[in-house]
C-alpha cells in the first residue's frame, strides 16, 4: 500500500512538472520580444513560481526542460546547454517548503536568481562569442529579462496566494 502511494506521490509530481515545462516553454518561446541576439521573455517567472511548488528535482527539470526546447525550437540550439544549466541553477534558489509562495525566502531569491541568469548567460556569451566585451551586449536585454519575470512571479504569487493554492492539497486518487 505505502508504494503505491509513493508511485501516485511521483506521478502527481511529474504530471505538475509537464504541465510547468508546457508553460515555461509557450511564455519563453511565444510571448517575447525579439533582441540583437536573441529575446526577452518572461517565461522564467513561471520557472520561479515551479520551484516554490514543486519538490527541487522536479523545479529544476522544469526550467531546464521549458526553456532548452524553447531555446531548441526557436532555432537558438548553441543556447541549449547554458539555458539547462542556467535555469536548473535558478531554480535551485527558491524553496517549495513554506506555506506561501511569496515568503520571504522567495522574494530574497529573486536576487540571486537574477544574478545567476544575467552572469551566466554573460560567461556563455563570453564562450560563444570569444570576447568579454563583445558578450556586454546582452547584460542589458537579460537585466530586462530578469526582471519582467520577477514582475511576473509576484504577481502570480500574489493572486495564488489569495486563493491559498498552496494550503490546498493537491489530492491523488
Amino acid at each position: 500500500m505505502m508504494e503505491r502511494k509513493k508511485r501516485q506521490e511521483r506521478i502527481k509530481w511529474l504530471v505538475l512538472t509537464a504541465v510547468f515545462c508546457a508553460m515555461v516553454y509557450v511564455l519563453t518561446a511565444f510571448v517575447k520580444i525579439p533582441t540583437h541576439q536573441g529575446y526577452i521573455h518572461v517565461g522564467d517567472g513561471v520557472i520561479y513560481l515551479a520551484a516554490t511548488i514543486l519538490p527541487m528535482p522536479y523545479a529544476m527539470l522544469c526550467g531546464s526542460i521549458g526553456a532548452g526546447l524553447s531555446d531548441y525550437l526557436s532555432g537558438y540550439a548553441m543556447w541549449v546547454l547554458p539555458t539547462v544549466v542556467i535555469k536548473a541553477m535558478t531554480a535551485a534558489v527558491f524553496t517549495h517548503k513554506k506555506d506561501t509562495i511569496l515568503c520571504k525566502h522567495n522574494l530574497a531569491a529573486l536576487f540571486p536568481a537574477a544574478l545567476i541568469c544575467v552572469g551566466g548567460y554573460y560567461l556563455a556569451s563570453v564562450i560563444l562569442y570569444g570576447s568579454w566585451g563583445a558578450a556586454l551586449i546582452d547584460v542589458p536585454t537579460n537585466c530586462i529579462q530578469v526582471a519582467a519575470s520577477a514582475g511576473l512571479f509576484v504577481f502570480m504569487g500574489l493572486s495564488l496566494d489569495k486563493l491559498s493554492f498552496k494550503k490546498r492539497k493537491l489530492s491523488v486518487r
